[in-house]
């Protein structure tokens, strides 16, 4: 069976539909017997069948992959299955009751096919995970470089002029001389860089080259044909080496030697100092015992010695719905540490719920949008936008004033999972600003322009927080996400794909992922602010208004209604 680009890593797709006929549900099962994918309501019916309810029924990440189909060169009417591990020949089954092979042991060539596959997408988002993030910042760094030297450079040649001033018709041959050096040392260092530039160049196509290939290879793989380990090599990345910068070293003036008194160029050592490439945090899984003509994985081990990482999935699967008494449409969502849900809608009503969407309590506040959080002691804090004030809500119920303003208000909020701080998007008139309050609720940052003194926010009014510290809001008046990272510099702004991109609720996820919905879809950007995928289709999600992840890496969507939808879109996989 040809595998579509959709099932490979690296190539999200919004939703794989049910294999059964007339049957246009999502698929979240599948039948390693039949090779079917299913839906809930297919799944039950072929459970329930007399001829499919043995039959072996997975979740969807967990299939089997279907062997690609080669007929027996011994019986030409049935299908290569086994393997011989004594002969290390692939034959039907057919083979098994010959002579040659009586008392030999059979490998489930299906199992090794499965095995195979998965080492493959662990090697391809290795690429992508590690080695192209990595030369794709070693490049940053070289045209980094190659701006520093032009800065020295002119730094350089306006010292040299000013040291030349005074002597200027006495020395105009020996500072033509030395601009030469100079023009003819930047020539030489900016040649090195360039040759360090396509040097990374034709290894960033030699890994694309190589993903191709991998994905090729997947998708045509033929049991008598087996790749090796040595396939699954990759070739390390080149040496690049920073450039030694020079100084430049006044002379003193004495008309007996001019040229000293102009200085020239230097360099503080000899040695160029070889770039620092990190270290790669993906598990190498090229590690196969050879067992046989084909390269087939370890046993597993035990399920307490597995480590589980996350990957983002090659489709998005609805878990479940809920409906929350109390709103008319879910304009934003905290979690609290027990997973009990925290709804706000824009009139004020502020409602707690079970995940069953069972109402706990109610809280009459103040309008508003990412007006409300959850701390890591288990607070409720929310804003009041009229009152100027931040209260917090204790586990006991009392409701007490923690932070009160004077000019700003504030409108949307998020306690730090990373340090327990506040932050707090405000407004004043037509300005607004970030505000971070420590937990007792001292003011310790404000973020309001950008290094050229021009204003980032006009309404920041969702703020969430990544996990390398960025403070990423969605600014409804702008129609933009901003992003600045956790010295308040400002990192990148989104814009959305296309016109017409109003964000609304934001959040990210436990990759550094950042997810903004748009009230038509919710855009998934990666930690630099490149769009990876629209996640949802209309069947999927309707109005989507705000978002919100739990521990166990579930997207919830707030909607346009009073529903509530959890999603799973990172696939858990297993490692030693």
């Amino acid at each position: 069976m040809a595998l579509s680009k959709a099932q490979l890593p690296g190539t999200p797709q919004h939703f794989l539909e049910c294999g059964i006929e007339d049957c246009d549900r999502n698929c979240e099962f599948y039948c390693n017997l039949c090779h079917t994918r299913l839906c809930k309501q297919c799944r039950d019916e072929h459970r329930r069948s007399p001829e499919t309810k043995s039959h072996e029924v997975v979740l969807y990440q967990q299939r089997k992959r279907e062997l690609p189909t080669e007929k027996c060169k011994i019986h030409p009417t049935k299908d290569i299955e086994l393997l011989c591990n004594e002969c290390l020949i692939s034959f039907c089954s057919k083979c098994t009751a010959t002579q040659a092979h009586r008392g030999h042991t059979f490998h489930d060539l299906e199992s090794i096919y499965t095995e195979i596959f998965s080492h493959c997408q662990g090697t391809i988002a290795k690429i992508h995970e590690y080695f192209l993030p990595t030369t794709k910042d070693l490049q940053k760094e070289i045209d980094g470089d190659a701006k520093e030297i032009k800065i020295i450079m002119n730094i350089i040649r306006t010292s040299m002029k000013a040291e030349a001033e005074s002597l200027k018709r006495l020395v105009d041959d020996i500072v033509s001389e030395n601009m030469e050096e100079v023009n003819k040392t930047e020539q030489s260092l900016l040649e090195k860089l360039k040759s360090q530039v396509k040097s990374i160049e034709k290894y960033k196509a030699y890994l694309n080259d190589l993903d191709k290939k991998f994905h090729v290879n997947v998708c045509s793989f033929e049991p008598s044909k087996p790749f090796t380990a040595g396939d699954m090599q990759i070739q390390s990345i080149p040496e690049t080496t920073k450039p030694l910068m020079p100084l430049f070293t006044a002379g003193k003036y004495s008309k007996a030697d001019i040229a000293k008194l102009l200085g020239k160029l230097t360099f503080p050592n000899n040695n160029e100092e070889v770039r620092k490439v990190k270290p790669s945090k993906v598990k190498n899984l090229t590690s196969y015992q050879k067992r046989t003509s084909y390269q087939v994985i370890e046993d597993s081990k035990p399920i307490s010695n597995v480590k589980q990482t996350l990957s983002l999935s090659s489709f998005v699967t609805e878990d479940r719905e809920l409906t929350v008494p109390g709103v008319d449409e879910v304009y934003h969502m905290s979690l609290d540490r027990s997973g009990r849900l925290w709804v706000s809608n824009y009139v004020g009503n502020l409602v707690q719920t079970d995940l069953q969407g069972n109402r706990l309590k109610k809280i009459q506040t103040c309008r508003g949008y990412g007006y409300h959080t959850v701390t890591q002691d288990g607070d409720l804090i929310f804003t009041d936008f009229n009152k100027k004030v931040i209260n917090k809500i204790t586990l006991d119920n009392n409701i007490t004033e923690l932070i009160k303003k004077r000019d700003w208000r504030p409108i949307s909020i998020h306690s730090s999972h990373i340090n327990g701080d506040l932050l707090v998007g405000m407004l004043k008139g037509e300005e607004g600003k970030v505000t971070r309050y420590n937990k007792t609720g001292k003011e310790v940052q404000n973020i309001q322009r950008d290094k050229k003194g021009r204003g980032l926010y006009s309404r920041p009014h969702y703020i969430t927080e990544n996990i390398n510290g960025d403070i990423c809001t969605s600014d409804f008046i702008k129609k933009t996400v901003i992003v600045v990272n956790k010295s308040g510099r400002h990192r990148f702004s989104y814009t959305g794909h296309g016109s017409g991109f109003l964000p609304w609720g934001i959040c990210t996820d436990v990759l550094g992922h950042v997810l903004v919905c748009d009230l038509e879809n919710v855009h998934l950007l990666d930690q630099d602010g490149e769009l990876l995928s629209l996640l949802f289709t209309l069947k999927q999600a309707t109005c989507p208004i705000s978002v919100c992840m739990d521990d166990e890496n579930n997207l919830y969507v707030g909607q346009g209604n009073k529903t509530v939808k959890v999603f799973k879109y990172l696939l858990s996989m297993n490692t030693e």
